[in-house]
């Protein structure tokens, strides 16, 4: 896990949030039921605003399905006690793979690389920090691991989490990202680039010069609304009827 903005503390400041977070980390892991597994923590490394740990890959249900929204919940409790203090937002990124205790080997490259995805830190940039606080990215291995088997802890739902391809230097795969609470139908889908626009482009006609094109027809009892722009009718969405009302 990585502090949002860390260098723009002043000393004193960059102090306060290096003391907070082992405990704060402790606190959302206790809430997840995995305190023991934590304290036997492996290749435990605390380096100013960031914290990296390996545990047994059995936490990984209660890793995606209780820690999200438990450290969401601490640094919120963080910010209440101490409304003086910087508000807090960290990223964190989940794994898995084989390691030796030293933690060194390509899984821990990729946790890293999935910790500097573009999108994660664009999602916290544009969000209000006393509200949004965490920030949560999975590889897609974990996803599969957790979601496949049926086993997560917790009430975590996939649809939670939205798909999109990480790109950082020469690492490229698909991971899914997390923000507790949050509804990704509600985002703006240009934080993130199209895992294949081939697969759900579809050919639409050309409008004709100087017509606003239609919306689809909306089923009885459904609510709308229009986004005009500058060059007309945009976008149209649909409310009610079974999808959401």
């Amino acid at each position: 896990m990585d502090a949002r903005n860390f260098s723009a503390l002043d000393s004193k400041g960059m102090q306060q949030v290096n003391a907070d977070i082992p405990p704060l980390l402790t606190q959302a892991l206790n809430a997840s039921n995995v305190s023991a597994q934590w304290k036997r923590r492996m290749f435990g490394q605390h380096a100013g605003d960031s914290y990296v740990a390996g545990m047994d890959p059995e936490v990984l249900p209660a890793l995606v399905g209780c820690f999200p929204d438990a450290l969401r919940e601490v640094l919120a409790s963080r910010r209440a006690e101490t409304p003086a203090s910087t508000s807090l937002q960290l990223r964190v990124s989940i794994h898995v793979g084989p390691l030796p205790t030293s933690g060194l080997g390509v899984p821990m490259v990729h946790t890293h690389r999935l910790l500097d995805d573009d999108a994660l830190r664009s999602v916290l940039n544009r969000a209000n920090p006393e509200i949004t606080n965490t920030a949560v990215i999975i590889s897609q291995r974990v996803y599969e691991d957790v979601f496949e088997s049926g086993c997560v802890n917790g009430d975590v739902l996939p649809a939670q989490f939205m798909r999109h391809l990480v790109k950082v230097k020469k690492f490229q795969q698909p991971a899914y990202v997390l923000i507790p609470g949050f509804d990704w139908r509600l985002a703006d889908p240009d934080i993130f680039e199209p895992l294949d626009t081939a697969d759900t482009a579809t050919e639409q006609p050309a409008p004709t010069p100087g017509v606003s094109p239609q919306p689809a027809s909306a089923a009885p009892g459904t609510v709308s609304f229009s986004h005009t722009g500058e060059h007309g009718v945009q976008a149209y969405n649909h409310f009610g009827a079974g999808r959401g009302q």
